[in-house]
């Protein structure tokens, strides 16, 4: 029994759900301060993904990446190539993923009361620090939340990892790829055991999210009375 494709899943989709984590935030930090028609255009992007099929996502970055494509050609001229490497699954999987940390962080932020900043406007606060020490902390249990469920939607992505990473065993062969080759070859039993261990891990994260979530609300309160 071949146990790769649960290591291969478990660091692409932690990749995945740190750099979701990362560029969503920034993005929901930039909407904040944009204008309602920018706005409304970078909501319309982040949603497709969730919108589209897999495999229109997956063709997509495969023209994007691919040895002819707009990234992947110059790439290609200097010795680098993102097809059927592991770096490929991750990008997939961000890209699935981004939408869900973008627009949760994004809902939590909107929620914070308008008076906090102005309260630590009159203090002599920073933008900056007032992000680190009022809106993050404020937004987390949300952030969270679109954390764990970018988590699982990275996780559970097939189409667009087939066609950008291909299904290669011990490098690019994730969970869902692993289940539905297995199947393929008639071995039922490994694709049932991979859908056990890929259900366990889910457990895992809902876990997570229910047991965490009472700390996690704590904290916001804590941070900002030492504020």
């Amino acid at each position: 029994m071949d146990f790769s494709p649960v290591s291969i899943s478990l660091k692409t989709t932690l990749a995945a759900t740190s750099l979701a984590l990362v560029f969503g935030l920034a993005a929901a930090r930039w909407s904040l301060k944009a204008s309602p028609a920018w706005v409304r255009v970078l909501n319309a992007v982040i949603i497709l993904p969730i919108a589209l099929p897999p495999t229109v996502i997956g063709l997509g970055l495969l023209l994007l990446l691919g040895r002819h494509g707009w990234i992947g050609s110059p790439l290609w001229q200097v010795g680098l190539s993102v097809v059927f490497t592991w770096p490929a699954t991750v990008i997939t999987a961000t890209v699935v993923a981004f939408p869900f940390v973008y627009m949760t962080a994004r809902g939590a932020f909107l929620q914070i009361d308008a008076e906090l900043y102005d309260a630590a406007r009159v203090m002599g606060a920073s933008e900056t620090s007032m992000f680190y020490h009022i809106t993050l902390p404020l937004a987390w249990p949300g952030i969270l939340s679109g954390m764990l469920l970018g988590f699982g939607r990275a996780l559970g992505e097939f189409g667009a990892t087939l066609m950008l990473a291909g299904n290669i065993p011990g490098k690019t062969q994730t969970l869902p790829l692993a289940i539905y080759f297995a199947m393929e070859a008639g071995d039922q039993t490994a694709a049932i055991l991979y859908a056990c261990l890929s259900a366990l891990i889910c457990l895992g994260v809902v876990a997570v999210q229910t047991v965490g979530a009472a700390t996690l609300v704590i904290k916001p309160v804590c941070a900002f009375s030492n504020y």
